[in-house]
């Protein structure tokens, strides 16, 4: 703390706070301050952390939101160019909901499973999802490995390999695991073969008025035949507290596919804000209070964090208010949205612990000590070559600023940055934190890695979850429903009618796909906003002119992606109709499409 406050506040302080925010495109030349006028860069900074201030979090208890003038005017800045992206998307879903509600009339309401997958979808939304829905997503929902894979692509966030020593939170009898997987329940258990998603902790957050679910607990196992990861059985956790598996009736199974779907499209939601949103807002906001805008680490930054500042306040606006567009679509509401935010910040907001490959680990999903690996991995497979794509570019970023160890070592916006971050900002796990008060010395490897994570998490992490991914895939109707419209059965072997009386009623089916739609970005592809993009913005790279390899870099980097692009737009179904081990089409992390900040 000593040092921050030698550092940082010793500067002068005395500009117009109106004028202190330094817009980025005005810098001419990114430089280190170990060659610059340190002290005007030192009043620069202190002119920032007079405006920019750490303030209230919205939408739960978790990472702060900035305030202060220079604060408040990114927010309202952002919230201008949020606005623009945001009336495109909103006159055309508008539109396709007029059409929409023209053929469910024609068809005199929904009235079958069937209604929902072809009504609700077949030729329509064409404006705001120009590309449609996933394919088989719709076609082949009934297919237990649709359901089981699902987890390793759309949503892998909740799921876990239970370990040999784990306590088992049901059981099942023999018989029955005998006959789905060919061993007993503990036999899967010791042989790494088992897994879990527990979404039992939506049991304690409030519901809507006339709105029903489950908080379900599911297993999940690698075949020892097959090889293929399938669903076991599924636990309601409430009311008769039913538990669900393959050999039940179609429909009461199918039923239980739906209910642990609509606890996990609540999670993916969320867990999205606070693992993309939360965690890169914050990282961003020490960064804005320690670093000047012509540091070469700010300058990327920046353009990770374009029109950050937004989607928090649009959110409590629109989304999380009494009655607003949560409320209306999920059966959990807003306030217990929030309480979900606070509740997983102190883990999910970790910096590092949720690097991807070490998060994976930690779950089993990847590097596994024990139990056999799995057959396929879509999400890992995407996001990996991605996150590699990003590491090249940041790696030779650095290595352009940082040639020496010892620059790292002498750039004090660097090291304020780091002790910034983990102190006065409150970041979880972040790196190099101060010891005794004092700052830790960190290496160009551990800078890539924290530079390489922010560019994941607003380039890639986010839109595993939100953006065009829910109106694709994870949010499609009638096996995606956010909330469920009548009390769930106590009882098995329901009817194809009683299943039908759950779902969402035509105007509340259509409001889910509607909102689900507002958050797709059709129109970042023409404007050049997609991860594609991510680094060779012509302003962004006029700052590095003395350092061409970065340019090089970037051109590398746009290359590659356009190559992942034209290969996930080429996928279709193999002889056993299946991609990727799915029998849909996974498109989710196309770089072509997903933007390259945190869109919405």
């Amino acid at each position: 703390m000593l040092f921050l406050s030698s550092l940082l506040f010793s500067a002068i302080a005395t500009a117009n706070a109106a004028v202190l925010r330094r817009d980025n495109v005005t810098v001419i030349e990114a430089s280190l301050p170990q060659f610059s006028n340190i002290t005007a860069r030192l009043e620069a900074i202190s002119i920032k952390r007079q405006g920019w201030l750490y303030g209230p979090s919205l939408l739960g208890n978790a990472s702060f939101f900035p305030t202060g003038s220079l604060g408040i005017a990114r927010m309202q800045s952002d919230m201008g160019l949020f606005a623009i992206d945001n009336a495109y998307i909103s006159s055309r879903e508008q539109a396709d909901l007029l059409a929409v509600q023209q053929a469910v009339a024609a068809n005199g309401g929904l009235h079958s499973l069937d209604d929902y997958a072809n009504v609700l979808y077949d030729g329509q939304w064409l404006a705001s999802i120009p590309g449609g829905t996933g394919k088989g997503i719709l076609a082949n929902y009934t297919q237990d490995l649709l359901f089981s894979m699902e987890r390793l692509s759309l949503n892998c966030y909740p799921l876990r390999r239970l370990k040999p020593s784990d306590t088992l939170p049901f059981t099942l009898d023999l018989n029955t695991t005998v006959k789905i997987t060919t061993m007993s329940l503990p036999a899967l258990l010791q042989s790494g073969r088992l897994f879990i998603v527990d979404h039992s902790y939506q049991l304690s957050y409030p519901k809507g008025a006339g709105k029903y679910g489950a908080s379900s607990t599911a297993y999940f196992f690698i075949h020892p035949v097959s090889g293929d990861f399938l669903p076991l059985a599924i636990k309601t956790n409430v009311g008769a507290d039913l538990i669900y598996t393959p050999l039940d009736s179609p429909n009461d199974w199918l039923l239980a596919k739906i209910m642990f779907n609509e606890n996990d499209i609540f999670h993916a939601q969320m867990f999205h804000l606070v693992a993309s949103h939360d965690v890169a807002e914050i990282v961003h906001q020490a960064a804005m209070r320690t670093m000047s805008d012509e540091h070469p680490v700010m300058v990327l930054l920046e353009r990770l964090m374009f029109q950050a500042y937004a989607v928090r306040p649009v959110g409590n606006a629109v989304l999380f208010s009494d009655g607003g567009s949560f409320d209306r679509a999920f059966f959990v509401t807003h306030y217990g949205a929030g309480q979900f935010v606070a509740d997983i910040y102190p883990t999910v907001g970790a910096f590092q612990a949720n690097y991807l490959a070490t998060d994976l680990t930690a779950r089993g999903l990847i590097n596994s000590t024990f139990g056999p690996e799995l057959k396929h991995f879509p999400f890992y497979d995407d996001a990996k070559v991605l996150r590699d794509g990003i590491f090249e570019f940041i790696t030779t970023f650095v290595n352009a600023y940082y040639p020496t160890e010892a620059l790292v070592a002498t750039d004090p916006e660097l090291a304020a940055w780091f002790a910034e971050a983990s102190t006065f900002a409150q970041v979880i796990d972040f790196p190099c934190a101060p010891k005794d008060g004092k700052p830790t010395l960190c290496d160009r490897a551990t800078l890539i890695e924290v530079l390489t994570h922010m560019a994941y998490l607003t380039g890639v992490q986010h839109h595993a979850l939100n953006t065009g991914d829910p109106v694709y895939s994870s949010g499609t109707l009638p096996f995606h429903p956010t909330a469920l419209y009548a009390p769930l059965p106590t009882t098995k072997n329901i009817t194809s009618a009683q299943l039908v009386s759950l779902m969402p009623p035509p105007s509340d089916a259509l409001f889910q796909i509607y909102l689900l739609a507002a958050f797709n970005r059709p129109q970042f592809e023409a404007d050049n906003k997609t991860l594609v993009h991510m680094f060779s913005d012509a302003n962004f790279l006029g700052k590095f002119s003395f350092h061409p390899r970065i340019s090089g870099a970037a051109a590398t980097f746009k290359g590659k992606m356009e190559g992942i692009s034209r290969a996930v737009r080429a996928r279709g179904f193999d002889g056993e109709g299946l991609s990727q081990g799915m029998p849909f089409i996974y498109r989710s992390l196309d770089p072509g499409t997903v933007p390259f900040f945190l869109a919405v």
